[in-house]
């Protein structure tokens, strides 16, 4: 995930300085250029630029957290036997449930047969 990560800024920082130096390339001498007023005062351009970045750092933070607390939420894992109708009912976190089976709350691993069905039900919903 950190790869990824690192990755995403060095792609970043590779085009801010690629544009950065055609840009200066293509830029007239400095005494050729007409001054313009800025539409926005700068205190106020960077006022907005710190909302927007702790906007981004926020939502970014909520998201994380979000899906941590999606992955580790407690679900109860019935398992359904199609041949006989028995219902065996089990409580497993949400990141440990995969494919055709699933590690309990106590440590148990359980692989499904291929006869058996597995439902799962958020915590606080009946069997």
């Amino acid at each position: 995930m950190i790869w990824k990560l690192l990755l995403t800024a060095a792609v970043i920082v590779g085009a801010y300085l690629l544009i950065r130096a055609r840009l200066q390339g293509q830029r007239p001498p400095p005494t050729a250029r007409a001054r313009r007023d800025p539409l926005l005062p700068p205190g106020l351009m960077r006022a907005a630029a710190y909302g927007v970045l702790a906007v981004l750092v926020i939502g970014s933070g909520w998201y994380l957290y979000d899906q941590w607390e999606t992955r580790h939420a407690v679900v109860t894992v019935q398992v359904v036997n199609a041949h006989t109708g028995a219902i065996t009912p089990y409580q497993a976190r949400r990141k440990d449930i995969g494919g055709r089976g699933f590690r309990t709350l106590d440590g148990r691993e359980v692989r499904l047969a291929d006869v058996e069905r597995m439902v799962l039900n958020p915590e606080g919903q009946g069997l």
